[in-house]
């Protein structure tokens, strides 16, 4: 399998797709049953989301702006909740 047959695979990287996976990787690291669970990894992709939130804006459409801050909130609570459980 070439490099572009990979590609057509797995489809375009776009912004949204790039921040989706970001949230992801935040959901893995705050799951305890998993073994890359880790809060401070997980507080690091979340300021990363924050910062590309912050570095484009005027730069996004409706729909990524929307999609940005519902994973910025849904993750931020993620991590809340996993923090305070973790005590």
């Amino acid at each position: 399998m070439g490099k572009s047959d990979a590609g057509d695979r797995l489809g375009t990287i776009d912004f949204a797709t790039f921040i989706v996976s970001l949230a992801s990787t935040v959901s893995v690291h705050l799951d305890p049953g998993h073994k890359a669970f880790d809060l401070s990894l997980a507080k690091e992709t979340i300021d990363i989301l924050a910062m590309l939130q912050e570095k484009t804006a005027g730069n996004r459409t409706a729909e990524e702006e929307k999609l940005l801050a519902a994973l910025l909130y849904q993750t931020r609570l993620a991590y809340c909740d996993a923090a305070e459980k973790k005590g």
